[in-house]
């Protein structure tokens, strides 16, 4: 077996629109082709030896056992990989369900499509199945515990700490959406102006003073003792001779801690001996230039969370500890203790597995314990020195024994200090009691305090205290969208994208919009190229400044990593047509229209998906959507127009010369075709669909008809507003049109224009595309013939797999396929096929440069009129 590709798709896909998170691996199965699981000896047996617990696949058979039982009777490889891949990131902690094994078309290749919880485990998950499967085929070991080790390994590294992971669980399920902004704990909820953003427990709204504040324990301290607030007696000290000073003032036991440290890094508790008072000042050295020294107030250690100044949750924390049964050594303790089920590796469980290090070492020591040590029965041995969960800790919830006193010092303590989400760490025997009555002291304040001890304590109720973070970041009213409308579609895209952002933009919105040009804010380009995938629709949603998103959605970016964005307001599709046929197993319309018609299904339940009428395959997406649907036609006579109106629908029509919206059976008459600037008088029928899509769009939304009109015929067309659409140059005794024209369709509209031009010579610049099939390079060849007097074939670029004569020879072969008689050259670099095409000009000349990337050409154009005009 082979694998030819592994994807990893992020948003709403081909595969599924609800499952986002999908491993698409492309797999080459080779001779196995001919050899399903049935007909390899002992394969089946293997297979339940290594996985038992896969008994719980149902497969297609919908009961326990069913997937074994499709191995038993025969399936292909790619379909136990698929389950393999499942099945192992379940072992590993991650547990996912979803799996497709899918042909591409292509005999023996497959798509196995199955969910991720992380990417990288997801991608390692992919491989690892391949491997697991042929050790299965061959009966040569595998060491499967390694893989699952490994899998917890990267998730630990790569995934979400409890604290953001509980904030973005909470988002999710209250439907903002979110973005991880680094590889760590930066995240951003909402999209645009409407986003706030978080890293880890710290929000945009967390004062810096405050953290400041929180970090500088000795500066804590003494404003929380100027606020009456009781605190731990002690002192700052920062040389190794203030030790005895500080024994002296403040008296054994002792606790040592860095200045500006955290979880405890650096800290020893109880320390009663000069001796030990050293060791610890030289430990805490480490971590912080100045050391806290204080009074160890004997009791529990109590960390209570405040959240936007309200008191939230309370815990009890205990570090990791074994108790003796005067049998087992400490280290055989430590052993059983870690077979909890609720202990894993890192935070993939409620607590984490003890380990042993020096700092186990140093506090066994204190008690002149080591690890082969016999416990006495029921003693309890700490085996580190603070309470952090980390470090194999544990916590109870005690939210409902606190006092209302004990509640209004700590919500009094979130002011003084100024954080929005407060830890406060707690000494005193309990928490029911007034603080001031038990003798408990403040110990630390903490900003970005972690949230797992009150997510998942060990003992008592689990406490969601993430949802309070979210009603603090959104209160009631407070949006956390922005309008998005999305565009796909075969042709046209870009310009209904520019009309859309144009009528947007003038109705008082500052719009971030993506285009196969660039990505925009307002009128400005901030990124070059062809910018219509996910990454380009992340770029405008991250923008803080954008109140709108008009996003260009292509076939690539949906095929290779899925949207962008969660869901729209509007989607367009355009109109779907042959191209791009044969690339990433897309082999027909009907494919192709599932690519597109996943931009429609993530238009949200009250927006709109507004579809061709004139095109089959766009009007069958109207049965895939969970919206409503409008359509658009060049024929007010349309059957599906006609039959979704005479139901009280919406559509927008070409009728008597007019663009109009059609609600029910009443129009609305927005513009005269002729005096809307992009349809060139008119006589450009593609050009007059696609402003049909983008008043439809804007209208659906919420845009009034005289405000759309009047961004109608303000949208000028040009090379600077529509690089590459329609763009023509008027010289003296001759006309040049430049467009984007790359496929069939775009010819035929380009062919349809030129039929309305009077002109003694046509001559034509085309060039055609590697990775397009023989048959559509042909017609580029056939429809040129069609429409130009001569024609010029360039060929140095868009090779993508393929000689440049062997794409020359099929344009060839189109020319005269219609007319073996049609004057051609070949002229292989752009530039030169330009200037040859002036040389050849005469008196009424049109010269039309057809390409899909036509930068070179219009820079090369305007540089001749500048001249011709005297301007250079």
């Amino acid at each position: 077996m082979k694998i030819i590709d592994i994807k990893a798709l992020r948003g709403p896909n081909y595969w599924s629109n609800y499952r986002k998170k999908l491993i698409v691996m492309k797999l080459d199965l080779e001779e196995l082709e001919q050899r399903p699981t049935n007909v390899i000896d002992g394969f089946s047996e293997r297979l339940e030896a290594m996985f038992p617990s896969m008994k719980t696949h149902r497969c297609s058979k919908n009961h326990e056992g069913g997937f074994f039982e499709r191995v038993k009777e025969g399936t292909w490889m790619g379909h136990v990989i698929e389950h393999i891949a499942l099945e192992i990131q379940t072992l590993a902690g991650m547990e996912c369900g979803f799996g497709r094994t899918r042909g591409t078309g292509t005999e023996g290749v497959y798509n196995v499509v199955f969910s991720y919880m992380e990417e990288k485990v997801g991608i390692y998950a992919a491989k690892a199945a391949v491997a697991i499967a042929e050790s299965l085929i061959t009966n040569t070991f595998y060491d499967l515990e390694s893989d699952i080790k490994t899998m917890r390994e990267i998730r630990e590294q790569t995934r979400f700490g409890p604290s953001t992971g509980s904030i973005v669980d909470e988002a999710i399920a209250r439907d903002i959406p979110y973005i991880r902004l680094n590889g760590e704990s930066l995240v951003q909820l909402g999209y645009g102006v409407n986003q706030v953003r978080f890293r880890a427990t710290m929000t945009d709204r967390t004062s810096s003073i405050a953290v400041d504040l929180a970090s500088n324990k000795d500066e804590t301290k003494r404003m929380l003792q100027e606020a009456a607030i009781p605190v731990a007696n002690g002192m700052c000290i920062s040389k190794e001779t203030e030790v005895a000073e500080v024994i002296t003032k403040v008296g054994f036991p002792l606790v040592f801690k860095p200045l500006d440290g955290n979880h405890g890094k650096g800290a020893s508790i109880n320390v009663k001996t000069e001796e030990a008072a050293y060791e610890a000042f030289h430990h805490a050295k480490k971590y912080s230039r100045k050391i806290i020294v204080e009074k160890f107030i004997t009791g529990y250690d109590f960390r209570v969370l405040v959240i936007n100044h309200k008191f939230i949750a309370a815990a009890l924390r205990e570090p990791a500890h074994v108790v003796g049964d005067g049998i087992s050594t400490i280290q055989q303790l430590i052993d059983n203790e870690n077979l909890d089920p609720r202990r894993g590796y890192g935070h993939e469980n409620v607590l984490t597995e003890i380990t042993i290090d020096k700092e186990t070492m140093d506090q066994l020591a204190k008690f002149n314990y080591t690890l082969d040590t016999i416990l006495p029965e029921d003693e309890k041995c700490y085996l580190k020195g603070t309470a952090n969960l980390s470090t194999g800790g544990t916590s109870t919830d005690v939210t409902d024994m606190m006092h209302p006193d004990n509640i209004f010092i700590c919500e009094r303590i979130s002011r003084v200090i100024g954080l929005d989400i407060c830890g406060i760490d707690i000494m005193g025997q309990n928490l029911s009691e007034p603080m001031i009555k038990t003798g408990a002291v403040v110990l630390e304040v903490n900003a970005a305090p972690g949230f797992r001890m009150h997510l998942a304590p060990a003992k008592g109720l689990p406490r969601n205290v993430a949802a309070p973070v979210i009603d603090m970041l959104y209160p009631t009213g407070k949006s956390c969208r922005i309008p998005i409308i999305a565009v796909t579609g075969t042709n046209g895209k870009t310009t209904t994208t520019r009309l859309i952002a144009h009528i947007v933009k003038n109705n008082g919105h500052r719009v971030g919009f993506t285009t196969s040009d660039g990505i925009y804010v307002q009128n400005t380009m901030l990124t070059k190229g062809d910018t219509t995938g996910p990454v380009s629709a992340e770029f405008v949603l991250r923008d803080p400044t954008v109140d709108f998103a008009v996003l260009e959605t292509a076939r690539g970016g949906i095929l290779r990593a899925g949207l962008g964005f969660s869901k729209c307001d509007v989607a367009v599709v355009t109109n779907i047509q042959e191209d791009h046929m044969g690339l990433s197993d897309i082999n027909t319309l009907k494919d192709m229209a599932n690519v597109k018609a996943v931009v429609a299904k993530s238009v949200k339940r009250t927006g709109y998906a507004v579809l061709n009428a004139d095109n089959q395959y766009t009007v069958g997406i109207a049965n895939q959507v969970d919206c409503n649907v409008a359509y658009f036609s060049l024929d007010e006579n349309n059957s599906v127009v006609v039959e979704h109106c005479k139901k009280g629908g919406i559509a927008a029509i070409y009728e008597h010369g007019f663009v109009t919206i059609k609600k029910g059976e009443w129009k609305f008459r927005v513009q005269k075709a002729s005096a809307i600037p992009l349809t060139f008088g008119g006589t450009v029928k593609f050009m007059i669909s696609n402003v049909l899509a983008a008043t439809l769009a804007t209208y659906v939304y919420g845009f009034s008809i005289e405000d759309i009109r009047t961004c109608l015929d303000t949208f000028i067309p040009s090379a600077a507003q529509t690089p590459g659409r329609m763009n023509i140059f008027d010289f003296k005794e001759y006309k040049v049109l430049i467009d984007f024209a790359h496929n069939p369709e775009g010819f035929n509209g380009i062919k349809e224009f030129l039929s309305t031009i009077d002109s003694p010579m046509k001559i034509g610049i085309i060039t055609g595309t590697g990775d397009r099939r023989d048959e559509d390079i042909r017609n580029l060849g056939r429809i040129s013939a069609e429409m130009f007097d001569h024609i010029i074939i360039r060929q140095d670029k868009f090779l993508r797999g393929r000689e440049a004569d062997d794409i020359v020879r099929l344009l060839v072969e189109g020319i005269q396929g219609h007319d073996p008689n049609k004057s051609y050259e070949y002229v292989p670099k752009e530039v030169e096929a330009l200037k040859h095409a002036f040389t050849l000009a005469k008196p009424g000349t049109y010269i039309v440069a057809l390409s899909d990337v036509i930068t070179n050409a219009i820079d090369l154009v305007q540089s001749y009129l500048d001249k011709e005009r005297g301007l250079e």
